[in-house]
């Protein structure tokens, strides 16, 4: 790598993960502690570049250091085990686990209200992958983590498979957990920014029941034909007419078809507005539906036909 100000946090850590083994001698451990006076100077696409002084025991020296944005789980740097000499990542600890095991424990006190605050960070944080030209390649639930446990406070982790959109050189075997996994690539096509909104689809779904998408069903060649010829999960009744479309639209067998998470997140962060608008003087019908919506939910959680035990 050469001295560039402007290579991307994730082709930082691609770099690292790609070449570790054969780059020991070449990386140098450096304690968090030793970074002082750390203040942000500049802002661009898709990380904040701080300026630090680095203290390393002889003389201390100006530094710059990249940190990933809010959305995503942030890596604060590298270290090594003494002993086996492995190398270990330094990240955020998700304090509240996974999305899916959020759900699973929390799923019957979650209102369309929270819902909402959910996908909406979400959507944040895939907006922050995308909007720097790169896909995931591995969207799923139990790659959204909650730092604190609550439900504003979610994060994308996982981005090992993740890779520039661009990339047509890349391995494109298929990766990944089945039911989060686009049709096309079962048929040969590449990842890209569609493949995860076709996941994103999915994740919205696993919302509106607490389970994961085809929970009761064997997950082998014949739901991969299922899903080819256009098998997706069954709706739940109380999910608002808007949500559903959306999802929908998500996981349409047409990549070409599905909406870019810049317009998902529009729609998501709007209806999150209009739904704390008590005097609700616009867009009445859109607000409706979310309030119908919890009065249904609540009512098949009271009658045990919604959540996780419900639909596995």
């Amino acid at each position: 790598m050469n001295n560039n100000t402007n290579i991307n946090p994730f082709e930082v850590y691609k770099f690292i993960i790609k070449h570790l083994r054969t780059i020991r001698l070449k990386i140098k451990w450096i304690p968090y502690s030793q970074i002082k006076n750390l203040r942000k100077i500049a802002e661009g696409g898709f990380s904040i570049v701080h300026k630090a002084t680095l203290v390393d025991g002889s003389s201390d020296r100006d530094v710059a250091i990249k940190k990933l944005p809010y959305g995503v789980i942030m890596c604060y740097g590298i270290t090594q085990d003494p002993v086996t000499k492995e190398y270990m990542l330094i990240m955020d600890y998700a304090e509240g686990g996974d999305l899916h095991s959020y759900l699973k424990k929390n799923f019957i006190n979650i209102t369309w209200n929270d819902k909402l605050n959910i996908i909406e960070g979400i959507s944040f944080g895939l907006l922050s992958i995308h909007s720097n030209n790169y896909i995931h390649r591995d969207f799923h639930s139990g790659n959204i983590l909650s730092l604190y446990g609550q439900i504003d406070y979610w994060r994308i982790g996982d981005l090992g498979l993740s890779q520039p959109a661009n990339n047509t050189l890349s391995n494109n075997e298929i990766y990944g957990v089945l039911p989060y996994i686009a049709p096309e690539i079962f048929k040969g096509g590449t990842f890209s920014k569609e493949t995860d909104i076709y996941s994103f689809g999915m994740i919205m779904w696993e919302l509106t029941t607490g389970c994961k998408p085809f929970a009761n069903i064997e997950h082998n060649y014949e739901l991969v034909y299922k899903i080819i010829d256009g098998k997706r999960p069954e709706i739940t009744n109380d999910t608002p007419e808007c949500f559903a479309n959306l999802m929908k639209e998500c996981w349409d067998s047409n990549p070409s078809k599905r909406p870019t998470i810049d317009e998902i997140y529009d729609f998501v962060s709007n209806w999150k507005i209009m739904c704390s608008l008590f005097y609700g003087i616009t867009l009445i019908e859109i607000i409706e539906e979310f309030k119908q919506a919890e009065e249904r939910r609540l009512e098949l959680i009271q009658l045990k036909k919604l959540g996780p035990e419900f639909n596995e």
